[in-house]
């Protein structure tokens, strides 16, 4: 597949949704930045040793969420950026960002949403007693993991699942799933009606 859209990906911790994008052939999008908030990411790591463009917005060098993400938007900008994947990144966007890229920016829980918004989700699914949970692909809207959803995958919870064993099954649908939506947005292939997410 041709590259048909350029992205910027941004990630906070160890990006392996990241490395799934990268090692994806016919992915029909470049990745020409990796943008992270944490200067020890290993997401940046792996972006360097792929030959990307990398660059750190600091949280904590920002004076407010709207400055933060003022911070981010220019750096897509500057690279003329089509689409906005965030992989594992752990702070909150701004309308300041949201509204400049507004059913353009995706994002990746791994919850069936509207199930187990925000932090820890694998844990509150445990402490609930879900039978099933699993992984969902949303576009990014002004409120937390709240935005029309593109693709959801279900896993299985089983008896003897701690945290750590059934975030494990979940990354595994994450880096098959995510690379999959990326391709379709790459096409042409995915439309907004409202909350209603439809792939031609």
């Amino acid at each position: 597949m041709e590259v048909m859209i350029r992205i910027a990906v941004l990630a906070s911790g160890s990006g392996t949704n990241l490395q799934a994008l990268i090692d994806t052939p016919d992915l029909g999008a470049e990745i020409i930045i990796v943008v992270s908030d944490r200067p020890e990411s290993e997401a940046l790591r792996r972006a360097e040793r792929a030959g990307i463009t990398t660059s750190v917005v600091p949280w904590r060098a920002s004076g407010s969420r709207a400055e933060f993400s003022g911070a981010i938007r220019g750096e897509v900008e500057r690279f003329e950026i089509d689409a906005v994947v965030l992989a594992g990144f752990m702070r909150i966007l701004g309308p300041e960002m949201i509204r400049g890229y507004r059913n353009r920016i995706v994002n990746i829980h791994p919850s069936l949403l509207p199930a187990f918004p925000g932090a820890n989700a694998v844990a509150q699914a445990l402490e609930h007693g879900v039978k099933v949970t699993g992984v969902t692909v949303h576009f990014v809207d002004e409120e937390v993991d709240h935005g029309p959803i593109i693709a959801q995958r279900a896993v299985r919870v089983l008896a003897d699942d701690d945290p750590e064993s059934l975030h494990a099954r979940i990354r595994v649908e994450e880096h098959h799933l995510y690379p999959l939506v990326v391709q379709a947005l790459a096409r042409g292939d995915i439309e907004v009606d409202g909350r209603i997410v439809r792939w031609t």
